[in-house]
Order: structure tokens, then C-alpha cells, then sequence
């Protein structure tokens, strides 16, 4: 009698989500080390200028997956943090040179206790045949999100200017040695650098690579750290996402009432500068650009004048 078949068994894989190797696969099975770097004679061989000979040491012992450095020139980072020695579990990002790496979880065929490495290495290489720069670092921001990949770039003091693609529209991001100097959107200079940081956290999809350091100066230089940055940006997304049911479209337009029956000295300086920028601009998302006050305060004053019947909605 035959017996049951067997139910694919789960294991670890280190899934190259950005970087040279981008769309490479690495399983690590069970007691069993692999050794990360530049060395041919490794098993996961990542040829790239900032990867050491023998850059990291990964392995799964007694249900625990742990990486340690070994003494590589440009270190090893998880989840932003540089580590000497790290316990891994899935959904950790791990950065070693210029490549990005996910922890995941993958099913083993049954009667398999580990998938093909050989396999796994020519994928990898068939991967990196694909790249056009061995520095150019080029990934999704719907699997790995902008914000953590800020702090990664932060923590390892990374230069260079970070391109963000969502939909129609394209971010910069300048960073010296990981500290964001300058960012845009579009080109447009009416929304200034936090404003435009601020509003490219909120982007959930599109691709992202990082070019070459521009050393060009800005009359609007940063000098906020990149962790405070971070910090304040994601306090505006939260917002920004609480008050998103209320909020109108960016197609939409904001008219002014006719007859006006609320007076306007009752308006507040600002609440005063967003009625008049609405009288002339009219359609929500030119608002929102053409304002001096961040998206998220941009917003609340929006909220309140239409509240308030100083303004109202048309589709």
C-alpha cells in the first residue's frame, strides 16, 4: 500500500530584491552554513567592488537563522542596523554591497531536504547578466518600502540620488553619506525638499534606482538628519491617512460659495492665504502644490474652510 504523500516541508531562502542580482533565489537548508562574498570558491558569490572575499556567514541551527559579519571592509546591515551578529526571521531585509536581500519562506518538495544551490547559483548569475551596472541598485518600493530603504541607505552612508517612479511622476532623492540633502518631484521647485520627502513616503508602488553621487549645491539644502526626516514623514502619512475618507479628490475642485455668508475676518492668517490660493487655483491638486504649508497642513486647512462653508467641493 502506497503511502501518504508527503506535505512540501518549509525552509528559508534569501530572495535578491534589489541589486545586481535582483530576481535571484538562495535556499538555506537546515544545519547548514553558507558563506556570503566575492570569492569564487563561496557559496553565494556576489562579485561587486564592496563585497568582501568573505563578506557573511549565514546559518540555520536549532530553529534559529542567524548572519555574522566576518570582518567585511563595508559591513553588513539588517533591517538598517549594522550587525556583527544577528538572529534573522522572515521578512528581514539584509544589505550586503549594493544588493538588498528578504528573508523568505519557500516550500521544499517532499523527499527534498534542500532545493538545487547549484541551480540557485546560475540563476543568479543569469540575474546579474541582466544588470547593466554592477553599482546600480534597482528594485520595487512595493516590496521594499521607501522609508526602509532610506534607513538603509542611512545607515550605511550611502551617496548618490535615489529615483523613485510612481505612475506619471519621478522623485529625487539626493543623499550624501546617507544624510537626504535634497529632494523634488517633477522638478518642482514650488514644493520644496521636506514637502516633496514628505509626500514620497505616501507612494506605495512603483521602481527605484540609485545613480551615481551629484554633488551640485541647493539653495534649499537639508540639514535635518535623515531619521528625524523619516520620523516626521511618517507621523504625516498617519495623518494623512486618518483624515483620507474626508478628504476630496485631487480632480476635484474647491469653489467659493456665492453669496459668501461666513465673514472672512474670522479666517485665521493661514486658513486667510489657503481661501485665496483656492479662489485662484481652484483644482484640489494644484492647491496642494502650490502651497507653502506641507500636504498634511494643507489638508486640515482644507477641511476646515469647507466645514466652515468658506469653500465647497465639485467633482
Amino acid at each position: 500500500m502506497a503511502s501518504p504523500q508527503e506535505a512540501p516541508k518549509k525552509q528559508f531562502a534569501l530572495r535578491f530584491i534589489s541589486g545586481k542580482y535582483q530576481g535571484g533565489e538562495f535556499p538555506i537548508a537546515a544545519d547548514r552554513e553558507i558563506y556570503i562574498g566575492r570569492s569564487n570558491e563561496l557559496d553565494v558569490v556576489l562579485v561587486e567592488d564592496m563585497v568582501s572575499r568573505k563578506h557573511a556567514r549565514i546559518s540555520w541551527n536549532n530553529d534559529a537563522l542567524i548572519i555574522e559579519d566576518l570582518g567585511s571592509t563595508n559591513g553588513t546591515f539588517v533591517n538598517g542596523e549594522k550587525i556583527k551578529r544577528a538572529r534573522l526571521k522572515e521578512g528581514d531585509r539584509v544589505l550586503v554591497g549594493t544588493s538588498i536581500v528578504r528573508v523568505a519562506m519557500i516550500d521544499t518538495p517532499a523527499g527534498m531536504s534542500t532545493a538545487n544551490e547549484a541551480e540557485a547559483r546560475a540563476k543568479l548569475q543569469t540575474a546579474a547578466t541582466r544588470s547593466t551596472s554592477v553599482k546600480t541598485m534597482t528594485g520595487s518600493i512595493d516590496e521594499l518600502p521607501l522609508v526602509d530603504l532610506l534607513q538603509l541607505f542611512a545607515t550605511s552612508k550611502k551617496s548618490g540620488v535615489l529615483v523613485v517612479t510612481h505612475d506619471d511622476d519621478v522623485g529625487r532623492l539626493f543623499l550624501r553619506k546617507g544624510q537626504i540633502a535634497f529632494a523634488s518631484i517633477n522638478e518642482n521647485t514650488e514644493l520644496g525638499p521636506l514637502k516633496s520627502i514628505y509626500r514620497l513616503l505616501t507612494w506605495d508602488t512603483g521602481t527605484f534606482e540609485m545613480q551615481g553621487p551629484d554633488d551640485r549645491e541647493f539653495a534649499e539644502e537639508l540639514s535635518l538628519s535623515t531619521e528625524a526626516i523619516l520620523m516626521e514623514g511618517m507621523r504625516h502619512l498617519d495623518e494623512v491617512r486618518r483624515l483620507q475618507p474626508q478628504l476630496p479628490a485631487l480632480t476635484a475642485r474647491l469653489v467659493v460659495p456665492q453669496p459668501l455668508t461666513p465673514a472672512l475676518k474670522d479666517l485665521t492668517e493661514k486658513e486667510l492665504v489657503l481661501f485665496q490660493l483656492a479662489w485662484n487655483a481652484g483644482r484640489v491638486g494644484t492647491i496642494l502644490d502650490r502651497s507653502r504649508f506641507s500636504d498634511l497642513e494643507t489638508w486640515e486647512i482644507v477641511l476646515k474652510l469647507t466645514q466652515k462653508q468658506y469653500l465647497r467641493v465639485e467633482a
